[in-house]
């Protein structure tokens, strides 16, 4: 079964493989499993949404990112999300900055929220166009 594909997944997809290791969750899977579906040979890749279920071959776990199951992330050096509203972006901060890792936000137009205690830095690799967002202060990173 072929799925929807996103304008500059794979190159979202090169940029995360070229900077991170071990595990990396997209949160909000939805129903493009484009990007996961490219880091997963290479990555530990976690898929999460409100429902749990399987995307085209991915397991995808039931976690809600306003009240998330934090042994989930748990060692994770990046948080992503395919547009992701705003309160969701700043929830991600929240957890991000719980488990140490970096937010990638790949937003809907110009919705990209400020996350307390992450430096924003707009990202253009190849056709993608997404956020990156890194912790201000490191107090112990596990990248």
């Amino acid at each position: 079964m072929s799925h929807q594909k996103i304008r500059g997944g794979a190159d979202l997809a090169r940029f995360i493989l070229a900077r991170y290791s071990g595990k990396v969750v997209e949160v909000g899977v939805g129903c493009v499993p484009e990007v996961a579906l490219l880091l997963a040979p290479h990555l530990e890749v976690l898929a999460t949404e409100k429902t749990g279920r399987t995307l085209g071959g991915l397991s995808v776990v039931e976690d809600d990112i306003f009240s998330p199951n934090l042994d989930l992330y748990r060692g994770a050096s990046l948080l992503y999300s395919i547009r992701p509203p705003l309160e969701m972006q700043i929830a991600m901060g929240r957890l991000a900055q719980k488990v140490g890792a970096d937010v990638v936000v790949r937003p809907l137009v110009d919705e990209v929220a400020r996350i307390p205690g992450f430096s924003r830095t707009l990202v253009n690799e190849g056709e993608a166009r997404f956020y990156l967002f890194s912790p201000t202060s490191s107090p112990s990173s596990s990248r």
